[in-house]
């Protein structure tokens, strides 16, 4: 349990002179920054020619920042390799689908996979741990920096070799792989392993098969390179070891923070788009749930490079953004950056401090989220979030299956964001659970957007809804076998069979004027679509189609299972009457499974539920800035003012937060 909340910065000490350095660590402290991130970018500078390593530079920044109060995470190098590394090594570098290889310049041009740049890693990563591990302040370690956020699958010659490997173990012969891929269309038949190509450029489409297992292939060693070096730090050090991700990033996050000790990200979205913020919290806090989850990095203001910037927050927001993220589960809220880069490709990005050292735009809301930190921190050491009773499922499996087949470019964050927001816009508590997680406890599941259903998640869930738990399956769910092929018993396979339904159609509703009827409400139905027909003394029709291609035909059903139920939703209704559908389906099933841990809260305000020795904390947050209200489920008090609090809608202002003891 950590003894404070974190409020941090990242610094880059190696890019400004001793004066700017004294400057930073006195203007640190009057901001409240306690906690500072470094290093993510120094190898270079640690190891300027190779073998010549010297790491006591940052041993001294680590005592300084100690001795001024402020703790350290500190980062391995690894995302900017030294121009050594790779001058004169094309071997060595980053490989585009398209066969475009990457050079010196950015960052991330190196492929993880090549086996020297992993020994280097190796040597320059257990440097840092040797040096520094032990020393007070240093609460923390990140790897590497946004892992695969500027690239995607990499098609080297050491991938390819470690590709060949991957489907030899994973299939064993290569008749095996053939039949499970179905190779004999458009005669792809392969003979030995070392035939299987990557997924490069070709005149039109490789496999389906080839491309989602090349993804799946690239995430797992991805999350081996991550695993290794973490077992090198702990050799050495005691401190937690992290990473800042994102959900866009081409990672298996679940697989990635197994092996770590906490889970953090990186998000920089905007005011207008906080629905996606929150979706962070919620999800991080779910990959590690008995460990605080760190926001590693968020724009004092807005989002930059050369080449694009976002809009600044309003006055305010930032304030509603920190108490938020504590209230989720965060142990820390941190800021990119602190000092405004004079140099490179991100000058124009938000900074606390200006590049000659002035306060930037933002640097009063800064000061203020510090302010609201400090008189929050009491009571979100002293309380839990609550676990939900409602949880949407995640996975990164589903990411590479939408991103192999993507339709009209369907995008997986974007369609669960937009699901997450309607769920979030009805004030219910929720949890954003991985594949692996355990579902024992939660009333409603949702699964949306998920290709395959692994037989492991088919179980879990099947067990849950025996126990009393309603799921509701789809859309785009359960439609796709493991190899990324269609199912040949059923259009979703063995599911139908427990859903008591037959799936009779499968086809895109775009363009076809269809119209879904369900909970008194008619829209538009939308994306590729599974229509049904109840099977014989099966499912019960919820929502019927009136209009469109197949008239007469279900396309949300409901089949009790056990003492609970399994809610086919085979298309997903569209624009605002399907939004107001939508919204009908969460309450009627929210109702039905008794979920609690929910509100009336108006649209942009939320609800944190916590719990402590003393009882339950609500932790109210207005995040459009237009105000917004809740009712209270009893009478409680203000712990902030200490003043009663009666069971009547209480009026939240714009951006203002409260803490309710109930």
């Amino acid at each position: 349990m950590q003894q404070k909340l974190y409020y941090g910065a990242a610094w880059y000490p190696e890019l400004w002179g001793e004066a700017e350095r004294q400057q930073d660590l006195q203007l640190m402290q009057e901001t409240g920054i306690n906690l500072v991130r470094m290093g993510e970018f120094i190898w270079s500078l640690l190891e300027p020619e190779e073998d010549s390593i010297d790491v006591r530079p940052f041993a001294e920044h680590i005592r300084q920042l100690h001795a001024h109060g402020i703790d350290t995470v500190m980062c391995t190098p690894t995302a900017t390799p030294p121009i050594w590394l790779t001058h004169g090594h094309p071997e060595r570098l980053f490989v585009r689908a398209d066969g475009a290889v990457m050079s010196h310049g950015s960052r991330q041009h190196v492929c993880t996979n090549n086996p020297y740049f992993r020994q280097r890693a190796a040597l320059i990563t257990e440097e840092l741990a040797r040096v520094l591990g032990q020393l007070p302040g240093l609460v923390a370690w990140q790897l590497d920096n946004e892992l695969k956020a500027h690239v995607a699958e990499c098609m080297c010659g050491s991938c390819r070799s470690l590709w060949q490997e991957w489907l030899e173990h994973r299939y064993g012969s290569i008749l095996e792989l053939n039949a499970a891929w179905g190779t004999g269309v458009w005669s792809h038949t392969y003979q030995r392993f070392d035939q299987v190509p990557q997924p490069v450029a070709t005149p039109f489409l490789h496999n389906s098969s080839l491309v989602t297992q090349y993804r799946l292939f690239q995430m797992e060693k991805v999350a081996d390179f991550a695993g290794e070096q973490a077992a090198i730090i702990r050799r050495y050090s005691a401190a937690p070891i992290t990473h800042n991700s994102n959900v866009p990033f081409h990672l298996d996050n679940e697989q990635l923070f197994a092996t770590l000790d906490f889970a953090s990200f990186d998000t920089y979205a905007s005011q207008a788009n906080r629905h996606a913020y929150l979706l962070n919290c919620d999800l991080w806090r779910g990959f590690k749930p008995r460990r605080d989850f760190w926001l590693m990095e968020t724009g004092p203001a807005y989002a930059a490079s050369l080449t694009s910037y976002g809009e600044p927050h309003p006055d305010g927001y930032l304030t509603a953004e920190a108490v938020a993220a504590y209230a989720l589960g965060a142990g820390a809220f941190c800021y990119w950056l602190w000092r405004q880069q004079r140099t490179g490709s991100e000058q124009t990005h938000s900074s606390i401090i200006s590049a000659w050292g002035q306060p930037a735009l933002g640097y009063d809301n800064v000061r203020a989220a510090s302010a609201a930190r400090l008189r929050i921190e009491p009571h979100m050491l002293n309380t839990r979030p609550l676990k939900a009773e409602v949880a949407i499922a995640y996975s990164d499996r589903a990411k590479a299956f939408l991103a192999t087949e993507p339709h009209r470019q369907l995008n997986y964050r974007s369609l669960l964001g937009d699901f997450y927001r309607r769920i979030l816009d009805q004030g219910v508590h929720r949890d954003l659970l991985p594949e692996g997680g355990d579902l024992r406890g939660y009333k409603l599941l949702f699964t949306p957007f998920v290709h395959y259903l692994s037989p492991e998640y088919m179980q879990k869930a099947l067990a849950f809804a025996e126990a009393g738990g309603i799921w509701i399956v789809g859309p785009l769910s359960g439609g796709r076998t493991a190899e990324h092929t269609l199912h040949t018993d059923a259009a979703l396979g063995e599911l139908e069979r427990f859903a008591g339904v037959n799936t009779t159609f499968v086809y895109p509703m775009e363009g076809t004027g269809s119209i879904g009827e369900a909970f008194g409400c008619s829209a538009p139905l939308s994306l590729w679509s599974a229509v049904f027909e109840p099977l014989p003394g099966g499912a019960s029709v919820i929502g019927v189609i009136k209009e469109g291609r197949t008239p007469g035909l279900a396309y949300l059903t409901e089949q009790p299972y056990g003492q609970g139920a399994i809610v086919m939703l085979g298309s997903l209704p569209s624009g605002g009457e399907g939004d107001k559908q939508l919204s009908a389906l969460i309450e009627h099933y929210a109702a039905r499974a008794g979920v609690t841990l929910r509100s009336d809260v108006t649209p942009g305000t939320i609800l944190c539920p916590r719990r402590g020795a003393s009882g339950d904390l609500w932790t109210l947050v207005n995040m459009d800035g237009l105000g917004g209200s809740v009712t209270l489920p009893r009478s409680g008090q203000d712990v902030l003012t200490g003043a009663a609090v009666p069971a009547d809608p209480l009026s939240i202002g714009a951006y203002e937060y409260r803490l309710i003891a109930l």
